[in-house]
């Protein structure tokens, strides 16, 4: 009787009507948060990725990026714990309130160039990212079939880089005829500030995990409560997991080379109107590429664990690629002898090979997040444990690219950037590989499957 009845009956949950696009549905779900992720972080990207958030002199953004990623690396790792005391309509609204406060702090920028509110704006930017983030990877992964995880995370991947596309062609329009400006006009601040408001609106359209139901039948999680001392237990038992250790290098590498690509080759080498072109493209590149990972990660092949090895494989030699012509690039410039401003439309072909280098570093950098994705959704099924999972991994790549963001303010050489970005991304493909071996399954359920009893908070009902 009690609990165990009720989790019974969930259990048995008849097979909902077969509608395309039922609103508890996984499809309509995952797709909300990538609507969610397309208006806030999605904007975001286009704005940092125009290269010191769009002004001429990167400090201030990068002072600002310093003090949001900072805190985004606590609030990141905590985030989990929070989502599964709160549920996701607190967390993710919370969370998305914040990001039309730091688009709004470079708007103040433009007027009267004082850092601090920029910094402040950044770091409390940090701590809704964390929400944002951990709440957006438990239904990414949870929310979807076993099988299909890879087809959802590039659905997700997709609308959210449809975000950074959007949010490119905004700087592109309205700074089109401002050849030589070196920052945006206000126009553009405001634009990607009502895109962030509405996505902090949209974020309460998020059903929580027990109303998901699957095509099958199933929901997402069978979940009553949580508490605080149980989400601190179980958040502080992630750093002894050996299964988040292995994940640790390729987190700490997968948002380090922001800074570089943004700053040092968007930001170094082209105009500004040119700088939100590329940014479109950029994610264009980024739609593609976690489109076509996703889709080997889940149709390829029969063994699970054998397309985890091909998507390693891929990702491995694309990044050696990518980064070699990266090298052969730098080379030709330096912090202390930058060349003249590429521009789209009058430099020819000269704009055309670091054109096509910034396109694969989008290329790049979806197919390697893609790939981490699919892995942690591969080790559980649950989306109290994924909660934790994601946000492990976001505060570990938070706290890489506050490191990335200070050292460039010490105006370290590029060249020496470039092969630490190289460097650390290379060093993730062999510990996956381990992941891989040992604790990726070829069953239906994840190492710590669905039928797993969790508690959950009274929030997420």
């Amino acid at each position: 009787m009690g609990l165990q009845d009720n989790l019974d009956q969930e259990s048995a949950t008849p097979p909902p009507n077969k509608s395309l696009f039922r609103y508890n549905s996984p499809l309509v779900q995952v797709s909300i948060i990538g609507l969610v992720c397309f208006c806030c972080p999605g904007m975001y990207s286009a704005l940092i990725g125009m290269g010191g958030g769009g002004q001429v002199d990167p400090t201030a953004a990068n002072n600002a990026n310093t003090a949001l990623y900072a805190t985004f690396a606590v609030f990141g790792i905590l985030g989990g714990g929070i989502y599964n005391v709160l549920g996701p309509r607190l967390t993710l609204a919370s969370g998305c309130s914040t990001y039309a406060l730091y688009a709004g702090s470079f708007l103040y920028y433009n007027h009267y160039h004082h850092q601090t509110f920029a910094i402040i704006a950044g770091a409390i930017l940090g701590i809704g990212a964390g929400f944002l983030w951990a709440g957006e990877g438990a239904i990414m992964t949870s929310y979807p079939p076993h099988d299909r995880k890879g087809v959802y995370i590039s659905l997700f991947w997709s609308i959210f880089s449809m975000g950074g596309v959007i949010g490119g062609l905004i700087p592109f329009i309205l700074n089109y005829n401002r050849r030589e400006a070196g920052s945006v006009n206000d126009a553009t601040y405001i634009g990607f500030m009502c895109f962030m408001a509405f996505g902090a609106l949209l974020s309460l359209a998020i059903l929580p995990p027990s109303k998901v139901v699957r095509d099958d039948g199933t929901r997402c999680t069978k979940v009553e409560f949580s508490s605080v001392s149980t989400e601190a237990t179980e958040i502080l038992k992630l750093f002894l997991n050996w299964k988040m250790l292995l994940i640790t290098p390729a987190a700490w590498a997968s948002n380090f080379f922001y800074c570089y690509q943004f700053t040092n080759v968007n930001g170094a080498l082209f105009n500004l109107r040119t700088r939100g072109l590329n940014s479109v493209f950029y994610w264009v590149a980024q739609i593609l590429g976690s489109i076509g990972l996703g889709y080997v990660l889940d149709f390829s092949l029969s063994s699970r664990k054998m397309r985890g090895y091909v998507g390693i494989a891929i990702v491995s030699l694309l990044g050696t690629a990518v980064w070699g012509g990266g090298l052969a690039n730098q080379l030709k410039y330096s912090r202390r002898d930058l060349p003249e401003k590429l521009d789209f439309k009058e430099s020819g072909a000269d704009y055309a090979d670091p054109f096509v280098l910034y396109l694969s570093y989008g290329l790049l950098d979806a197919m390697f997040q893609t790939l981490v994705y699919w892995f942690i959704g591969c080790l559980a099924d649950d989306s109290e444990t994924l909660s934790r999972y994601t946000g492990f991994f976001k505060g570990v790549q938070s706290a890489g690219a506050a490191v990335a963001w200070q050292i460039d303010t010490r105006k370290v050489p590029f060249l020496s950037e470039l092969i630490v970005n190289w460097s650390l991304m290379t060093v993730g493909y062999p510990l996956l590989l381990v992941l891989v071996k040992y604790a990726v399954k070829d069953d239906e359920v994840g190492e710590e499957g669905a039928e797993k009893q969790v508690v959950a908070s009274s929030f997420a009902r």
